[in-house]
């Protein structure tokens, strides 16, 4: 198997380390869990900015809704992964396995 015909499945949204980590970070909530913007960035080490607009780029992708709500009179952002949002980065750790055995598979046909 060669890395072009690997390559491809790599989700250029996902594949971004900022927004990869952000996938990660809310792969690991249970299906329709949120979680909150501040944590979030606590999470992932970004700036306010930063994560912002790497969210701005998921949500347009679909992979992530964000929800504006109110605690009292405290404004509050909810962040949560889609349903699209969870196959997709499922696509994408496969093709990057994928990626991975084949590149792990030439070195050791290179050795014998």
């Amino acid at each position: 198997m060669t890395v072009e015909r690997v390559l491809p499945g790599l989700d250029s949204v996902i594949h971004a380390q900022a927004r990869l980590r952000v996938m990660v970070a809310l792969s690991v909530l249970p299906p329709g869990d949120q979680v909150t913007f501040p944590r979030l960035q606590d999470l992932v080490g970004m700036t306010p900015g930063n994560l912002s607009t790497h969210l701005h780029k998921l949500e347009d992708a679909s992979y992530i809704t964000i929800t504006k709500a109110y605690q009292g009179r405290t404004p509050v952002t909810y962040v949560t992964l889609t349903r699209a949002g969870r196959q997709a980065f499922e696509d994408y750790t496969a093709a990057l396995g994928e990626l991975l055995s084949a590149a792990n598979h030439e070195s050791v046909e290179e050795k014998l």
